[in-house]
C-alpha cells in the first residue's frame, strides 16, 4: 500500500492535536519524528495516508487511538540511578523525613515518579528507600507510584523485567538483592521479537512496592493524599513555558510540606512563578 506522505497540513493538525490533549509542544523541527515514528503503524493497520489516521484520532471518543498517537510520539530513554545525585541527595533526605512521620505517628510514604517510562527510576526510588528503612521496614508503608503518558512502556513496567546489560552499572549487592534471574523475550525497537534472552526480574518485595498507573499530566490530579517527593525528570523539557508553570503548581499543590520535587538536569523552574524553595540546581522544597 503507498501511504500518502505527511503533508505540512496534516503536521500542523497533528500539532495542534497533541498540544490540546498532552501539553506536548511539537516545534516545526519535529515533522520528520512524526512521520518516521507513525509511518510503520500506518503501514501495519492499513492506513491510506496521515490525515487519515487524523481524522480517526480526533473522532474517537475511546481515546484508544489518541493513547496510540502519544505512544508513538513519546521518548523513553531511563536507565536505573539515572542522575546519580539525586538518589544521593533522596538519602541525605530520607532519615530526617522518616524521623518526623515516626514522631507523628504516621507509617505511610509516598513518592511519585511522573513520567516514570518503562520503570527503573520508580525502582530505583524502591531500593532507596528499602535501605533508608533499614532492617525491619515492616512497620512502614512505602507507596511508589509510577505514571506515564505511554500505555507501551507502563506494560513493561509492570512486568518489572529488563535485559541483563542494562543492570551493568548497579552494584553488584543490588543486583543480588533485587533481582532474580531467568530467560524470556524482548521486544526491540522495530518490533521483533528475541527469543531465550538473559534477563533480570524486580523482585517481588520491590515489585509490591510500586504501582504503575496511566496519567496525562495535563488532566486534573485524582490524588486525595499528599506526597513526600515528586520526580519529574526529562518531561516538562516538552512543554511550552505556560504548560510547565500549570504543571510546576499542580505538583506543589501534590505535596506535604517540606516535600520535594526533583527535575531533569536540563530542566529548570527559572521564569516560572511558583512556591518552591531552591535547594540546589533541579531540586526545588516545599
Amino acid at each position: 500500500m503507498v501511504i500518502h506522505d505527511l503533508t505540512d497540513s496534516d503536521f500542523q493538525a497533528f500539532r495542534r492535536l497533541i498540544y490540546e490533549k498532552s501539553g506536548i509542544a511539537l516545534n516545526d523541527g519535529k515533522k520528520e519524528l512524526l512521520r518516521t515514528r507513525l509511518r510503520s503503524k500506518l503501514e501495519k493497520e492499513g492506513y491510506p495516508s496521515y490525515r487519515a489516521f487524523f481524522n480517526e484520532v480526533k473522532n474517537d471518543e475511546s481515546a484508544g487511538t489518541i493513547v496510540a498517537l502519544l505512544d508513538a510520539i513519546s521518548t523513553n530513554l531511563t536507565s536505573f540511578f539515572r542522575e546519580h545525585s539525586h538518589f544521593d541527595y533522596m538519602r541525605k533526605a530520607l532519615p530526617a523525613m522518616i524521623e518526623a512521620k515516626r514522631k507523628s505517628n504516621d507509617t505511610t510514604l509516598r513518592i511519585w515518579s511522573a513520567g516514570c517510562s518503562s520503570g527503573e527510576e520508580p525502582y530505583t526510588v524502591a531500593f532507596v528507600l528499602l535501605e533508608a528503612l533499614g532492617a525491619s521496614p515492616g512497620r512502614w508503608e512505602p507507596k511508589i507510584l509510577g505514571t506515564d503518558l505511554s500505555t507501551d512502556v507502563l506494560r513493561r513496567a509492570m512486568e518489572g523485567k529488563y535485559e541483563v546489560e542494562k543492570l551493568s552499572q548497579l552494584p553488584q549487592n543490588v543486583r543480588d538483592k533485587y533481582f532474580t534471574r531467568e530467560t524470556g523475550e524482548v521486544v526491540t525497537k522495530s518490533g521483533s521479537i528475541l527469543r531465550n534472552r538473559p534477563l533480570a526480574r524486580i523482585s517481588p518485595e520491590v515489585r509490591g512496592m510500586v504501582t504503575f498507573r496511566r496519567l496525562n499530566l495535563m488532566e486534573n490530579f485524582p490524588f486525595k493524599r499528599l506526597f513526600e517527593i515528586i520526580f519529574c525528570r526529562n518531561v516538562m523539557i516538552y512543554f511550552d513555558k505556560q504548560t510547565q508553570g500549570v504543571l510546576v503548581n499542580k505538583f506543589y499543590d501534590a505535596l506535604r510540606e517540606g516535600g520535594y520535587l526533583f527535575i531533569g538536569h536540563s530542566e529548570s523552574l527559572a521564569g516560572l512563578r511558583h512556591g518552591f524553595k531552591y535547594v540546589q540546581p533541579t531540586i526545588y522544597q516545599k
